[in-house]
């Protein structure tokens, strides 16, 4: 059974900073891509960033330069660093893991989700 535990979400003012991380327990031999999507209220699920096995990564239109997505493979965590932030930044961030290898295949896997609010 794969599990993704995410952690470091929490109120934050506007310019502030926070660091989420997120860490897959279980028998997994490798996983390919590991990201972050969030989800404000009334809105679609949209791409934060994303991360290959290989360090190639990927963001939102609307990162601009803010965040920065990192990963350490002997760990099977990713994280997100996510600087200047704005008030429309607020919603839940999920973690996201693809083609996670197990005995039993692949799978792809997602967090429970941890809320980020920026707010003053």
């Amino acid at each position: 059974q794969v599990q993704l535990v995410e952690s470091g979400g929490g109120l934050v003012q506007p310019g502030g900073s926070l660091r989420l991380s997120c860490a897959a327990s279980g028998n997994i031999f490798s996983i390919n891509d590991m990201g972050w999507y969030r989800q404000a209220p009334g809105k679609q699920r949209e791409l934060v960033a994303i991360i290959t096995s290989g360090g190639r990564t990927n963001y939102g239109d609307f990162v601009k330069g803010r965040f920065t997505i990192s990963r350490d493979n002997a760990k099977d965590t990713v994280y997100l660093q996510m600087n200047s932030l704005k008030p429309e930044d607020t919603a839940v961030y999920y973690c996201h893991a693809d083609k996670v290898h197990t005995i039993q295949g692949w799978e792809d896997y997602w967090g429970q989700g941890t809320q980020v609010t920026v707010s003053s």
